[in-house]
């Protein structure tokens, strides 16, 4: 997958996203502000705080809304006033869009219908099927848990088989199980050439399921690519690993000596450091057990998770 922060320049293969200098504001409030990037198939999470533009920029990509500035296009073709694309781009909004006298076949048939499908019957009981709604596909929607409800719309919105998914807090009211086999089922479509893209304020959720993020922040494009990667080149400030080792105590001093090496901290089982440069450390950690003649059983970063890269984004 292609993700790229800035402007998007130079002759390239058609991506199935395509952003470019794109703003939106409402009045003199500004929701996005100049952002750019290319998605191919696969998986991306888009990351930011309440407010940072997230929404705005799906319902951009899906066409409900029109840029202030800069383009949009899905699949080669302008997303804005272009009916056309929807036979290639499924949405799943945020907000609980369902027809309560409706039961969930009937809801999810309809989008089949809307879409023109030739069997909107078959295509609704494969969609049903795929969400795991089969045993409640006949009950009115009105009588739904929020996470039966969100179900039934990611089946509406998968229906008609998108090469492009755009999912606003998708996995919002399941329950753990759900929500892992929603996972699988996002995962197998990326898997089939599928561009996925999906919002959600739960870290864990973007971390375990984005092959890539989009961090936005008060409208910014702030970061893209994978998080590591960008936890990597934050150089400005330690990063934070465990130790675990024959003699902790003797390890600390030693590592103290090196100059990417910030501070140590002792308990009973293991050994925390910060360092300035992840890479040097992991190269030279190694060798100082080794010459103050200690076993260093473990070494792992302990501040790579996507939670720390979104919280030094919004502070920086």
């Amino acid at each position: 997958m292609a993700v790229e922060a800035g402007p998007v320049a130079g002759a390239r293969a058609p991506a199935a996203i395509e952003v470019k200098s794109v703003s939106r504001w409402y009045g003199n409030i500004v929701a996005v502000n100049e952002v750019s990037f290319r998605l191919g198939p696969g998986i991306t999470g888009l990351l930011g705080p309440n407010g940072a533009g997230k929404t705005t920029i799906l319902h951009m990509l899906s066409g409900l809304l029109k840029p202030s500035n800069g383009e949009v296009a899905v699949l080669g073709r302008p997303a804005w006033r272009n009916p056309e694309i929807y036979r290639d781009l499924g949405l799943v909004p945020e907000r609980e869009s369902v027809y309560p006298f409706l039961t969930g076949l009937e809801f999810v048939r309809l989008s089949a219908r809307l879409h023109g499908l030739a069997d909107a019957d078959a295509a609704a009981a494969w969609a049903i099927e795929a969400v795991e709604l089969d045993d409640v596909k006949d009950r009115p929607m009105g009588g739904y848990s929020k996470g039966m409800k969100q179900r039934a719309k990611i089946a509406a919105g998968i229906v008609h088989d998108p090469r492009v998914l755009l999912l606003d807090e998708p996995f919002s009211g399941a329950d753990p199980r759900q929500r892992l086999r929603m996972m699988a089922m996002l995962r197998r479509m990326a898997e089939e050439g599928k561009t996925i893209v999906f919002s959600s304020h739960i870290l864990e959720e973007v971390e375990r399921l984005a092959e890539n993020i989009l961090v936005i922040v008060s409208g910014r494009l702030a970061a893209a690519g994978d998080f590591r990667e960008i936890r990597r080149l934050m150089t400005d400030r330690p990063h934070s690993l465990m130790l675990k080792s024959s003699d902790n105590r003797r390890l600390a001093a030693a590592l103290l000596a090196q100059p990417c090496v910030f501070g140590a901290e002792i308990d009973s089982e293991r050994l925390s450091v910060r360092s300035s440069d992840l890479a040097v450390f992991a190269r030279v950690a190694p060798r100082v057990a080794r010459e103050a003649g200690v076993t260093l059983f473990e070494l792992r970063p302990t501040d790579e998770s996507l939670e720390s890269v979104f919280s030094y984004l919004v502070g920086r």
